[in-house]
């Protein structure tokens, strides 16, 4: 297996395993714990608690939608945008950003499938500092598709000369398998 093809693979397992996370999170909480309706909460630290929501728009809760046509309508964007995320990763060769387009894309799945399911987004980390929110309510996917993004960002505006010489030693590599054989 060559290395391009080992990072992809890697990206894959990554993004269905965000993915995994974010539903047997969603589940607990709401499930398990009974934390399943809006201002329901359990304190686990002074400043973190699991507290039910719902989230009918996209990031920041913008783009609500307030029908069903623009609920299936936020299915369909942000299927798309997955779509564009999983090719993206699949054409990457560097193992940093692909893990970076799988967190993305995993993160993306768990979302959708709510909203498919549910029509809203099952929302339940509240960090907090007394009444101090530096963020929204948010959910695994949430959290995965930030880190994600911020990675992309970082590599893209701190590590692109790097990269190429990198691109360039696993695009002459040979396998050792190959290698063996020659």
């Amino acid at each position: 297996m060559t290395p391009v093809l080992r990072n992809r693979l890697a990206g894959c397992i990554l993004a269905l395993a965000i993915f995994g996370f974010d539903q047997w999170s969603k589940n607990y909480v709401t499930k398990t714990l009974g934390i399943d309706r809006i201002g329901e909460a359990m304190e686990l630290l002074p400043f973190f608690d699991l507290r039910f929501t719902r989230n009918f728009g996209v990031s920041l809760g913008m783009f609500e939608a307030t029908s069903p046509e623009m609920r299936w309508g936020l299915v369909l964007v942000t299927g798309l945008i997955a779509l564009v995320v999983t090719v993206w990763m699949l054409r990457e060769k560097l193992l940093g950003d692909v893990l970076a387009l799988a967190l993305i894309l995993g993160g993306a799945m768990g979302n959708i499938k709510d909203r498919y399911e549910l029509g809203y987004v099952v929302d339940f980390a509240d960090l907090h500092f007394g009444d101090f929110r530096p963020f929204l309510i948010f959910n695994v996917a949430d959290a995965a598709i930030t880190i994600g993004v911020v990675i992309i960002l970082a590599r893209a505006f701190f590590m692109r000369d790097n990269d190429e010489d990198e691109v360039d030693d696993l695009v002459n590599s040979k396998p050792a398998e190959a290698a063996e054989n020659t």
